[in-house]
């Protein structure tokens, strides 16, 4: 009787395991952080006084009231890692929503937050903003912005939200220049390597190959530590974005990756 609820129990676990993926079976690799080079914070961004704020944060918290930005969270990272307040009552709360247009502006190389897949925009903010506009009867589009670029896109109406994978420092928020929702994760530039690596700490690094994307973001983090470069052997820097340096990284083509610690939530759960 208590081996087999012993198997039963086991079998619930595995079970639980794999639904917080979305149903992935997961891989046999797993990633792990070796040194943290840069901390950032995602935001939302709105320009000043634009009542899309408030139905946009209400729709945000509506949802969360209601678990769906806990499934979401789940499918992406495995693990609740975002931070949305949640109010189920939040969205009933205003007159109905005018129809329009809702413009995102998203860094396109902030994998899993915002990417293209196949030539479509995907990613957990783009999955959010769409469940948003469902609850508010607005029609999405998406707009490739860089982050240095939040308040120009924002003022000269290119965008009326900078959302998806925008890391904002809380010196520009001081600035006053636009309003902010958040921030909902936090988020590392990393060194990372395999589980089970011989590389089990930064120590460890000397000659050893890196692959890194190909961005000025990217570029500017491993700057941060000068000693680093010096220490590495092959620095291998990829147009691919952040699948393709995992690519590498699971074929054995390097060593090691920089990368952000939400693409390792990502793909330690799938």
């Amino acid at each position: 009787m208590i081996k087999k609820l012993v198997l039963i129990l086991l079998i619930l676990s595995m079970a639980l395991s794999l639904a917080a993926c979305g149903g992935s079976t997961g891989t046999s690799y797993g990633v792990k952080t070796l040194q943290t080079l840069v901390e950032q914070e995602y935001f939302l961004a709105f320009r000043n006084n634009d009542p899309t704020y408030f139905y946009v944060t209400a729709a945000i918290e509506t949802l969360a009231g209601e678990g769906r930005v806990h499934e979401l969270t789940a499918k992406w990272f495995g693990e609740q890692i975002i931070d949305f307040k949640g109010r189920v009552e939040a969205l009933s709360e205003l007159t109905p929503p005018p129809p329009q247009d809702f413009i995102i502006g998203i860094d396109i190389n902030s994998f899993p937050m915002a990417y293209i897949s196949n030539g479509e925009y995907w990613g957990f903010d783009v999955e959010l903003a769409i469940a948003v506009c469902q609850k508010l009867g607005w029609n999405l589009k998406m707009q490739p912005i860089e982050k240095e670029n939040v308040y120009i896109e924002l003022s000269s109406g290119n965008i009326d939200c900078a959302w998806g994978g925008i890391a904002i420092t809380r010196e520009e928020i001081a600035e006053g220049n636009f309003t902010p929702y958040g921030p909902y994760v936090k988020n590392d530039i990393v060194v990372a390597t395999r589980s089970g690596s011989s590389v089990w700490n930064s120590m460890r690094l000397n000659g050893k190959n890196m692959a890194m994307c190909s961005t000025p973001e990217a570029l500017e983090a491993l700057n941060t530590d000068p000693k680093l470069s010096k220490r590495l052997g092959q620095i291998t820097r990829l147009a691919g974005g952040t699948t393709e340096c995992f690519e590498h990284l699971y074929s054995g083509k390097c060593d090691t990756v920089l990368t952000d610690s939400t693409a390792l939530y990502y793909f330690n759960c799938h």
